[in-house]
C-alpha cells in the first residue's frame, strides 16, 4: 500500500462523478465508434492529417475501456475492488489517453498551421508512411512518459476502504505532477501559436476569407483550441491550486471534490473530439450522414413521382407543359441525380 490517505467525509464525489463518467462513456463510445467506422470503412483516401486524426480516435478508445472501471470505483464511494495490477493498468491507460489526446490534438494543429500559413513547406509533402512513422514515434514517447504508473503501487488505505488514485493528496507527486503540468502548458503554447497565425494569415488574405474552404480552416482550428482548453485547463488549474496551498488543503474535502470533478473534464475529451473530426475535412460530414436514422433520410425519387394519363412516371417538379418532351426527361434525370447525391 502507498500508506494512509485522507479520509474525506461525505459522498459528493460519488454522486457527481458516476453520471459525468457515464455520459462521457455513452457519447464518447458513440462518437468515436462512428469515427473509427468512418476511418476504417468509408475513408477513400488517406493523408497525413487523416493518420493523425485516426490516432487521436485510438487514444480516445483507450479511455472508453477504462471508464466503466472508474465509474464503478466512484459509484462505490472510491472503493477499489480489483486489486493492485488492474489499478496500475487503468491509471496507466488513463494517463496514456490524456497524453495521447493532447499530443495528437497538438500535431493536428501544427499540421493545419503548415497547410495554411506555410503551404510551400516540405512538411506538407511528406508521405503517409512518414506520417505513420511520426505517429509511432509519438506513441512511443507517450508510453515512455507514462510508464512509471505501471511500476508504482497506487493503492492506499482510506479508513477501512482501499482506494486507487494516481494523485496522493497529502503532498506533491514529483514526476507525475511535472508531467501533468508539462503535458498541458507546452502544447497550449503550440496550439495558441498555430491558432493565432492561422487566423491572422487568413485575415490578411481578404480576397480569400469569403471562400468556404478558408472559413472551414478557421472553424477547425478554433474547435481544436476550444476542445483542448475546455478539457484540460480545469484539472490543471485545480492541481496548481493544490500545489500552491498544499500545507492547508492537503485533506480539504472541497479541494478533493474540485480535483476529481475537473478530472472528469479530461475524460470529456473523448466526447468532444468527434467535433474535431467533423470539421477536419469534407469527408466526415458525409460519413456521419451515412449513419443517419432511416426515417430522417430524404424520400427516394420513386416516392415523389406521379403518373401521367398514359401511365408514364413523371416528376412532380416537371411542369405539365413539358411532359413528354426532352426537357421534361432531362429534368426528371436531374432530380434523380440531386436526390441520390444528398
Amino acid at each position: 500500500m502507498n500508506g494512509t490517505c485522507c479520509l474525506i467525509k461525505g459522498n459528493v464525489i460519488s454522486q457527481v462523478m458516476p453520471p459525468l463518467l457515464g455520459l462521457a462513456f455513452v457519447l464518447g463510445a458513440l462518437g468515436n465508434g462512428l469515427a473509427l467506422c468512418g476511418f476504417c470503412f468509408h475513408m477513400k483516401s488517406w493523408k497525413p492529417s487523416t493518420i493523425y486524426l485516426f490516432n487521436l480516435a485510438v487514444a480516445d478508445f483507450l479511455l472508453m475501456v477504462c471508464l466503466p472501471f472508474r465509474t464503478d470505483y466512484y459509484w462505490k464511494n472510491r472503493k477499489w475492488v480489483f486489486e493492485d495490477v488492474p489499478c496500475r493498468v487503468v491509471l496507466f491507460m488513463l494517463a496514456t489517453n490524456r497524453a495521447g489526446s493532447i499530443v495528437f490534438l497538438t500535431v493536428v494543429a501544427v499540421d493545419r498551421y503548415f497547410k495554411v500559413v506555410r503551404p510551400h513547406h516540405t512538411l506538407n509533402t511528406i508521405s503517409n508512411r512518414t506520417a505513420a512513422c511520426i505517429a509511432c514515434a509519438l506513441w512511443a514517447t507517450v508510453i515512455v512518459g507514462t510508464l512509471y504508473l505501471l511500476t508504482e503501487n497506487h493503492l492506499c488505505v482510506q479508513g477501512s476502504t482501499v482506494s486507487c488514485e494516481s494523485f496522493i493528496m497529502e503532498s506533491a507527486n514529483g514526476w507525475h505532477d511535472i508531467m501533468f503540468q508539462l503535458e498541458f502548458f507546452l502544447p497550449l503554447g503550440i496550439i495558441c501559436f498555430c491558432s493565432f497565425n492561422i487566423i491572422g494569415s487568413l485575415r490578411q488574405r481578404r480576397q480569400l476569407t469569403r471562400q468556404t474552404r478558408m472559413k472551414k480552416a478557421t472553424r477547425f482550428i478554433i474547435v481544436v483550441a476550444a476542445v483542448f482548453v475546455i478539457c484540460y485547463l480545469p484539472s490543471v488549474s485545480a492541481r496548481l491550486y493544490f500545489l500552491w496551498t498544499v500545507s492547508s488543503s492537503a485533506c480539504d474535502g472541497s479541494v478533493h471534490v474540485a480535483l476529481h470533478v475537473t478530472l472528469s473534464f479530461t475524460y470529456m475529451n473523448s466526447m468532444l473530439d468527434p467535433l474535431v473530426y467533423y470539421f477536419s475535412s469534407p469527408s466526415f460530414p458525409k460519413v456521419y450522414t451515412k449513419f443517419k436514422i432511416w426515417g430522417l433520410r430524404p424520400k427516394r425519387p420513386r416516392e415523389s413521382k406521379t403518373q401521367n394519363p398514359e401511365g408514364i412516371p413523371t416528376s412532380k417538379t416537371c411542369s405539365k407543359s413539358c411532359m413528354g418532351t426532352e426537357n421534361c426527361s432531362r429534368s426528371h434525370t436531374d432530380v434523380q441525380w440531386d436526390l441520390q447525391t444528398l
